[in-house]
């Protein structure tokens, strides 16, 4: 994997309105997009971490849009952590209502972008009206092909892991699957979606270094790009302009 670090602005930049011209072979096809940023956003301007909440689940439909105007074809976002529930009662409230609040109101706009809206994570501990409106909104762009967002809530890497090895153990303990047939692809069709297949782009705003269990068997062969702007600042710009360093770099995977 290889890493690097871009500013909120570059000079190189796409136009604001025009997404950069790539041919489709250099073009990553999944990205996945840690939203970070939300709590250092609204403490920089002396507003509750909830503001910060609030203003970065407004970010959604703007990185769907532009994904759909360069041409990726799937994009998985980490909506909530596993590991956030260590953060304050209050904090941890104020995110799942707002969580709720977010998808019954986006869920129709998705819906018109032909998005569709897909759910990985453990529904243990999630809030009922939580599971609920993603639920609704999985139901309502089942059939849409423009753009897969995968919505990571009560996601963990390695709890994804855990979840597919104690699968494939209760298959390989019923006589169903034998263990020297567990490969790779095995394992990949255990995952919470095992479709998806590979991610090649990771992209990361608010200057952290770091992938934060999101994703590690997805994440094998990515190309991690790591950005300076908070998420609630996040334009479409920055998407292509992480998507423009991606296809300028020379991937080797270990050849």
């Amino acid at each position: 994997m290889a890493g690097g670090t871009l500013p909120a602005t570059n000079a190189t930049a796409p136009h604001p309105d025009s997404p950069p011209r790539i041919p489709a072979g250099l073009l990553p096809r999944r990205v996945a997009v840690a939203m970070d940023g939300n709590g250092r956003w609204a403490r920089e301007r002396g507003l509750s971490r909830s503001e910060g909440h609030r203003a970065g689940a407004g970010r959604l439909p703007e990185l769907a849009r532009a994904a759909l105007e360069v041409g990726v074809e799937q994009v998985l976002v980490y909506g909530f952590s596993t590991e956030n529930w260590r953060r304050s009662p209050q904090e941890v409230s104020g995110l799942m209502r707002l969580a709720g609040q977010a998808l019954g109101a986006q869920r129709a706009e998705l819906h018109a972008m032909g998005v569709r809206v897909r759910w990985s994570g453990r529904p243990g501990r999630l809030w009922k009206g939580v599971i609920g409106e993603l639920r609704a909104t999985e139901e309502l762009t089942r059939d849409n092909q423009r753009l897969t967002l995968d919505l990571c809530v009560n996601y963990g890497g390695q709890a994804e892991l855990v979840d597919a090895v104690a699968a494939i153990a209760r298959q390989v303990g019923a006589g169903t699957l034998r263990p020297e047939a567990v490969d790779e692809a095995v394992v990949a069709r255990h995952l919470y979606q095992g479709d998806s297949g590979d991610v090649e782009l990771f992209l990361r705003p608010s200057g952290e270094r770091r992938t934060s269990n999101f994703l590690p068997w997805q994440l094998a062969h990515a190309e991690l790009v790591f950005m300076e702007v908070l998420w609630p600042d996040f334009e479409r710009r920055h998407l292509w302009e992480a998507v423009q360093i991606y296809a300028d770099r020379h991937k080797r995977r270990g050849g």
